[in-house]
């Protein structure tokens, strides 16, 4: 087993991540994303891997990779399929530095899940979100 880890360029928090996500499965289905690079370990992703996805500085969530195909862009040229679980994980934050492309991550290198009830209803969904990110990113929350 494999993980990838990527930048998450446009949202920068979790549930706009999940909204673009759910409109993208209802007009082009399966929930994938398209990346330039072919990944050459496509065998051990697929094998319980997760794509972890970098939201404003910090790894916060990721999704199963079911599988990665050869598709193609708008103009014809090829590209990746990453065929994603919808159901979005959270993660016990982690601060990331900003890279190109996406990056192999080792499955002891990967940030814990959060704990069970921890997320969207443990009250620090109150805070301003800059505010929030500026905590995670101080490792204080």
């Amino acid at each position: 087993m494999l993980h990838l880890l990527k930048l998450c360029v446009g949202p920068k928090e979790v549930a706009e991540l999940a909204a673009g996500q759910a409109r993208r499965a209802q007009l082009d289905p399966p929930l994938r994303h398209q990346t330039r690079m072919i990944p050459k370990r496509a065998a051990e992703l697929v094998e319980g891997g997760s794509l972890y996805w970098v939201l404003s500085g910090l790894i916060r969530v990721r999704q199963r990779i079911l599988a990665v195909r050869e598709e193609r862009w708008d103009d014809g040229s090829a590209c990746a399929g990453l065929v994603l679980d919808p159901h979005l994980v959270l993660l016990q934050p982690r601060p990331q530095k900003p890279f190109q492309g996406w990056r192999y991550l080792e499955p002891a290198a990967a940030p814990p899940d959060a704990p069970l009830g921890s997320g969207p209803t443990d009250g620090l969904d109150a805070l301003p979100p800059a505010l929030r990110r500026e905590l995670e990113a101080l490792c204080l929350l």
